[in-house]
This record gives C-alpha cells, sequence and structure tokens, in this order.
C-alpha cells in the first residue's frame, strides 16, 4: 500500500511561531518537499474555543505556541447563533477547525505531494496509507483527526481512499513479529476514579464487547476466534509475568491513567502504578503488537505550567521503545461511547482487517451514532510504528510457504546457498538467510553496516522457497525500506536507485546501500 509520511517541527532560532512542514516518505522519488510556514493567530483562537467547548474540566489546556490574544475577534461564520442553539455552532466550529488545520498543513508543494499520493494509490486500486509526525509537542494535543479540505468534503479520518494514523520517526526497531490467526487479548482493568466501580461487571461487559460473535457463518468466511484473558487490579509483577507467557497479540487497559514525563501513568491499584517506560519494555520483549488504552490524555503529553514535555505522551513512548502500533484517547470519553468504539473496532480486527483500517470503520460508527458534532469520533488517536504495515492477524490463505529449516537433509543440501561479499574487503562476508536478512545501521540487523547514510532497518534479502517439479528452487529478492531510498543495484545501465521496491536478484549483482560511493557488495548463489 502506498505510504506518505509527514513531519511538522517548529524551527529554532526562527521565532516561536515558525514551523517546516515536510514529506519523511512518499511513494515517488519527488515526493519528499519541504514548506516553511507560521501559525496563524486565528487558528489558535479557533483551537482555543474548541477547548472551551469540548475540553470540560481537561486540565491540559495546552495552546499551540503561538500567543493567544486576550480579545480578538472569532471569524465572522464561527459567531453564535441569535437563538443560542449550540448544536449547529458546535457542527461549524468543528468543521471551521478541521479546514484550517488542513490548509495549514498541507500548503505550497505538501499539497502536489499528497494529491500524486493519491493518485498513485488510486492507479494501484488501493487506498493511501497517510501518517502524521508532530515533533512539536505543543501541537499534539490538536485533533488532526478532524482535517477536511472543504466544507462537505470527506475528513482525512474517514476518507474512503486515505488511511490515517500518527508516527513518530526515532523509533526502534521492529522486533520479529509473530504470524498468528487469532485475536489473543489481555484484558487489565485497573484503579478508577469512580470507587463504586463494579470491576467483575466491567470486566464482564468488556469481554463481551471483545468476544462477541460475528454474523452467521462468519467463521467459515475468515471472521477471526478471539480469546481473552482478564486480570482484574494486578499489581505490576503479577502483570508482568503474565505477558511473559508471551501467548497474546493485544494488551488492552482499562482504568485511571494521566500523563506523566515518563510516558504517563497506568494506576493498576491503589498505590501501585506502572509508567509507560516500564510497560514499553515488556511490550516489545514478549511480541505484542497493538495496546489499546481506554483511559484519559494518554494520547497526549505531559505538561509543566501548560509547557508540553516532549515525547512524553504514553501513546509516543510505546511507539519509540518498537510497540507496533498504539491506540489511545485524546480526552475523557464516556462508558457507552468506549464500548461502542471497542466492539466496532475488534469486529473490523477480527475480519481481518488491518489496525488503521480497523481504527477508521470504527471511527465512522462512532460518528453515526454519536453525530459529527459531538467529539466521541474524534477521540481515539492511532499511533503505528513507521515500519509496521498494521496487519494484527493474517488470512488463512495469506503468505508464501517456505522451505522450512527442518525439512530432509538430503533435500537441503541439494539447494544453492546465498551470500553477500564485499568487494572492498574480500573476506568480509554475509550468508543470507532461509527466510529474511535485514540490512541496516543497528546492531539488530543481520547485515550491519555502520555509515551514516544507512537507515536504522535500510533493506531486506527475502528468500522464497518453491518446487519445480520434485526439485527445490530458491529465489532471492531485495526490498528497500531506507528513509530516502538509497539502496542501489547495478544493471547494464549503470548504477540505479530503488525506492521502496522488491527487485529480483541474480548472482553477480552488485549492490551499495546508502552512499552512492558507498561500499559494494556482490550477491552471490553457489552449490553448498
Amino acid at each position: 500500500m502506498p505510504c506518505l509520511n509527514l513531519a511538522i517541527a517548529r524551527l529554532t532560532n526562527t521565532g516561536t511561531d515558525n514551523f517546516a512542514i515536510w514529506v519523511v516518505k512518499a511513494p515517488y522519488p519527488s515526493g519528499y518537499v519541504l514548506h516553511d510556514c507560521i501559525w496563524p493567530v486565528e487558528l489558535s483562537q479557533v483551537w482555543q474555543e474548541w477547548q472551551e467547548m469540548f475540553g470540560g474540566d481537561n486540565p491540559l489546556n495546552i495552546a499551540s505556541g503561538a500567543s493567544l490574544p486576550q480579545k480578538a475577534p472569532l471569524p465572522i461564520n464561527l459567531t453564535s447563533s441569535p437563538s443560542g442553539q449550540t448544536a449547529g455552532y458546535s457542527s461549524r466550529l468543528m468543521q471551521y477547525l478541521g479546514m484550517s488545520l488542513w490548509r495549514w498543513l498541507f500548503d505550497g508543494p505538501i499539497l502536489g505531494s499528497l494529491e500524486r499520493s493519491r493518485g498513485i494509490a488510486m492507479g494501484q486500486h488501493t487506498r493511501l496509507r497517510f501518517r502524521l509526525e508532530i515533533r512539536d509537542p505543543d501541537l499534539i494535543a490538536l485533533p488532526w483527526e478532524i482535517m477536511q479540505r472543504e466544507a462537505g468534503q470527506s475528513v482525512m479520518s474517514l476518507s474512503q481512499d486515505l488511511l490515517f494514523s500518527r508516527t513518530t520517526s526515532e523509533v526502534e526497531s521492529l522486533p520479529p513479529l509473530r504470524i498468528e490467526q487469532t485475536l489473543k487479548i489481555l484484558l487489565v482493568l485497573g484503579e478508577n476514579e469512580n470507587k463504586n466501580l463494579q470491576l467483575e461487571k466491567e470486566a464482564e461487559i468488556l469481554k463481551q464487547t471483545l468476544t462477541k460473535a460475528g454474523p452467521l457463518g462468519s467463521y467459515s468466511q475468515g471472521y477471526a476466534p478471539c480469546m481473552v484473558t482478564t486480570l482484574l487490579q494486578p499489581q505490576p509483577q503479577e502483570l508482568i509475568q503474565e505477558l511473559e507467557t508471551k501467548a497474546y497479540n493485544v494488551f488492552f487497559y482499562a482504568g485511571h491513567g494521566l500523563p506523566d514525563p515518563d510516558g504517563g501513568l497506568l494506576f493498576l491499584r491503589p498505590g501501585m502504578t506502572l509508567n509507560g517506560i516500564e510497560l514499553a519494555q515488556v511490550l516489545t520483549r514478549n511480541g505484542v503488537k497493538l495496546a489499546v488504552f481506554n483511559a484519559c490524555w494518554l494520547a497526549r503529553p505531559a505538561a509543566v505550567n501548560q509547557q508540553a514535555i516532549p515525547s512524553s505522551s504514553l501513546a509516543e513512548v510505546l511507539i519509540r521503545h518498537g510497540v507496533p502500533a498504539v491506540l489511545g484517547m485524546r480526552d475523557e470519553i464516556a462508558d457507552a461511547e468506549s464500548h461502542s468504539f471497542i466492539q466496532a473496532f475488534t469486529e473490523a480486527l477480527r475480519s481481518r482487517k488491518s489496525i488503521d483500517e480497523a481504527v477508521a470503520q470504527a471511527r465512522q460508527h462512532l460518528l453515526t451514532v454519536y453525530r459529527f458534532n459531538q467529539p466521541a469520533w474524534t477521540l481515539p488517536v492511532l499511533y503505528l510504528h513507521p515500519d509496521f504495515d498494521g496487519e494484527l492477524i493474517k488470512s488463512f490463505d495469506e503468505g508464501i510457504t517456505e522451505l522450512p529449516d527442518t525439512t530432509i537433509p538430503s533435500i537441503i543440501a541439494s539447494v544453492p546457498t546465498a551470500s553477500l561479499r564485499s568487494l572492498a574487503v574480500p573476506d568480509k562476508t554475509c550468508l543470507l538467510r532461509s527466510g529474511v536478512t535485514r540490512i541496516g545501521r543497528t546492531k539488530d540487523n543481520d547485515l550491519v553496516i555502520p555509515e551514516p547514510s544507512v537507515s536504522k532497518r535500510h533493506a531486506e534479502i527475502l528468500c522464497r522457497n518453491t518446487f519445480s517439479g520434485t526439485n527445490p528452487v530458491r529465489t532471492y529478492y531485495l526490498q528497500d525500506l531506507s528513509t530516502y531510498g538509497t539502496t542501489w543495484v547495478s544493471s547494464s545501465n549503470g548504477w540505479q536507485q530503488i525506492l521502496r521496491e522488491e527487485v529480483p536478484l541474480t548472482s553477480g549483482m552488485q549492490l551499495k546501500f546508502g552512499s552512492s560511493r558507498g561500499e559494494t557488495w556482490e550477491f552471490i548463489i553457489e552449490d553448498s
């Protein structure tokens, strides 16, 4: 699926309102554009009005970096109606803020990159995966999910041709992810501000919501089974021990939560908390693909004196540590709204939709039930790791069958082996795996190339096993994963740069990773 990633960062030493917006990842080479802009005072005014209408008792009334005027008038089309009706006004306010955010973000060359990327996706008969990286912590709290180009047009997070999520580039590499067919959820109910809450009853409601059967005959149509294990107010060590069983691909927390400089706080039971940094270690170590938090404010950063602390939201901290997907709430959400969203979200996952597609479907459900001018559908915030395709469980007929390592030795012996050999240092050789060989700058790769121009996870060489009659055949493919498409292959026309492509490898082909003047590697297939 084509992917377009944008990043927003405040420019230093140029004033408090100056920002840069640029393309971090695009589906075509010339799509990497940059645009400098100023945060408009009017946008701050509308955002302040949004918080006053929808923020309630929110303690995190964080404005953008722009200074807010004391008595600045709102735009004329946001003036309250004489009748005092709030329904129409809230709808206009939500729509106006969404359009204002869209026009600020997609100004100048950024719009061209979006439109061409959408066209590429349309030409491939698929959707564009759009991910937004907000590097300035003061802007994270804004509801970017409500962006829309014009009144009457689709909101980006509800679009039929686009999948919206947030992301961050400063991340640990993804651990190897298990291929699974079943949704396996660890449901944790922690301390709640409502002291009269009956945890057993709430746990049963959530479990029924998560495991509700699909339509008649759905299992025969590939509707995935779902298993739920419940922990009620566990001690941190009890929670960690359960995750250490490696039995789960989804972690679901419901209870009290607060922003905190160390990645938010989960209140497991009175006097016992767990912060995001602590939780991240155990989630990544045990292969959890998706973490869902039905708790207040865990998708936005902590703040001191209304100044947001960088990299402090739970969602962002977990993604940075290598959790593939995190879903949290930007603000408070009512129980009825939450249960409605969870049911629609889980049903979409069990129908084997990707995580971002499932969030979009559940968000549409919330909008239908609770209406556009209510904030419920705007509250879920999804973060995806930049290298994660959003796939939680696979369908039964997906995937390529590979020759297992436990195959009869006589067959293995007849299959040629492959390697990469450095032409600069002849004794420097990397034997390729029978599945995936990872190439990059960090030490968790199979072939480590410690050069600044090489991405943390730069490329992969995929080995696919088939049979020609009774004879085993291995074919190898090079997949570029680099940030700027700096993977090079030799051809009859000289060196060619590949960008997010998969190309077949033949013995004798030469490769470079990072700089075009970097080390040359030769791909060799030889009899074992």
